[in-house]
């Protein structure tokens, strides 16, 4: 068991977090449940803020692909950090929470024109561009609307990172950003410097998903500056802004070994502070992406223990009332979680079972092989460090309903995502004239 924020074994035996008795939660909202933990939301959000200010001139933009909603950006605006989006429903969310534009970076390696409009006409504080075609898409937008936008160039600098294959995007071989290997790079950065309507003022690199390697993040900040330096030489142009992703990762399962947000924020900032030494170039602001390391921890979901099956000599199933469309990731990229029974939360761990989901796909496993504690049909299982890529990348197949999401703190409750019913699903449907 990992307890983070305010989750805690209550004196009933029950896990509880935010000051709620998981079986509370599950009385007034049923299962499957996301529940995040607004007090650990909000210092995770903290401890990266103040780390990276205690380094010198930064940014924490807060990676809402990794869980977006609009109670959520308003917290994350409350905390002082800016906001990393990456698509015009992103966007929108954040419009939605009058969440400040400037402190809005908008990524994507296929923005689309109308997405490109929104961002330019709602104002949003950098676009950060992928590719040449996007680079004069935006400049054309631009000069139609009168308008002048503040841009960085996504740099693929070819650091790759040690983490699952399907999440490496610093590599070369990436549908991401201008490679730095070959020169494409330094053609980006001239044809950048020729759009009358943009304002090249920075550069973003990102170079993986969960990653612990500190020596990654340090590599890539160096050869990012270097690459300044040359573009200096070569164009006289400086830049204000060094951008270097996210990635850090979180702890899911024994062997995972997280480094602290201040690790992260001094390695980064003193490869940048000797490189601009050695450079002769002004310290470029430094900005960051954490996503999953600040919502990852502090969300849990909430399952209903159903059916189970033991084949002998082989393994134990039990079944939840929620699966891969609620949390994808263990079918996608084999991703272990830890896992309690929330009404037994101080019981010893004796059955040692596999968590089977509902879907109706041999894929759809939660979790192989984990001790639990003993189980009956009606037993509430809490699946920890599920706040990041669960609800983000969840789906209705099967026509399952997608689950409800409530903020606890202080004792108390709060949704912030309603559940969706069966008329939910159908809502969208249309029965063309021929078939009435």
């Amino acid at each position: 068991m990992h307890l983070t924020g305010t989750m805690r074994i209550n004196g009933f035996g029950n896990l509880e977090i935010g000051g709620v008795d998981t079986t509370k939660l599950v009385e007034q909202y049923q299962t499957p449940l996301w529940v995040i933990d607004e007090t650990g939301f909000r210092e995770n959000c903290r401890a990266f803020r103040d780390a990276f200010q205690a380094c010198g001139d930064s940014l924490v933009l807060y990676a809402s692909k990794a869980l977006c909603n609009t109670a959520l950006c308003k917290i994350v605006a409350e905390e002082g950090l800016g906001l990393d989006v990456v698509s015009g429903g992103e966007l929108f969310t954040a419009m939605n929470a009058g969440f400040p534009m400037e402190k809005v970076y908008f990524h994507g390696n296929n923005k689309s024109l109308r997405e490109l409009q929104m961002a330019v006409s709602v104002g949003v504080g950098r676009v950060v561009v992928d590719n040449f075609h996007e680079l004069q898409t935006l400049n054309r937008i631009c000069l139609e609307l009168e308008a002048r936008q503040d841009i960085l160039l996504r740099i693929t600098p070819g650091v790759e990172a040690h983490t699952h294959e399907f999440i490496k995007t610093g590599q070369i071989d990436s549908k991401f950003g201008f490679t730095l290997p070959g020169g494409q790079a330094m053609d980006a950065v001239r044809d950048a410097l020729e759009c009358e309507a943009l304002r090249l003022v920075g550069l973003h690199c990102h170079i993986g998903s969960q990653i612990f390697e500190i020596e990654s993040f340090e590599h890539a900040a160096e050869l990012m500056m270097q690459f300044m330096a040359e573009v200096k030489a070569l164009t006289g142009h400086e830049f204000d802004e060094l951008d270097i992703g996210g990635g850090f990762g979180i702890y899911y399962f024994p062997g995972d070994e997280p480094r602290q947000p201040s690790d992260w924020a001094k390695v980064a900032s003193a490869a940048i502070e000797a490189k601009a030494v050695q450079y002769s170039l002004r310290r470029p602001r430094l900005i960051v992406e954490p996503g999953r390391a600040i919502i990852g921890p502090a969300g849990i979901t909430l399952y209903t223990i159903g059916s189970s099956k033991e084949i002998p000599g082989i393994r134990k199933y039990i079944a939840v009332d929620g699966g891969m469309t609620d949390n994808p990731r263990p079918a996608l990229y084999g991703s272990k979680y830890l896992a309690v029974i929330a009404n037994k939360a101080s019981q010893k761990t004796t059955e040692l079972v596999s968590v089977a989901g509902k879907c109706c796909e041999s894929g759809d496993m939660l979790i192989w092989d984990t001790k639990l504690a003993p189980i009956e049909p009606g037993d509430i299982l809490a699946v920890f460090a599920t706040g990041a890529y669960n609800y983000a990348m969840s789906s209705n197949y099967n026509r399952l309903p997608r689950p409800a999401m409530i903020l606890v703190k202080d004792g108390k409750s709060y949704t912030i995502l309603k559940r969706e019913t069966y008329q939910d699903l159908v809502r969208n449907d249309f029965v063309p004239e021929h078939l009435k």
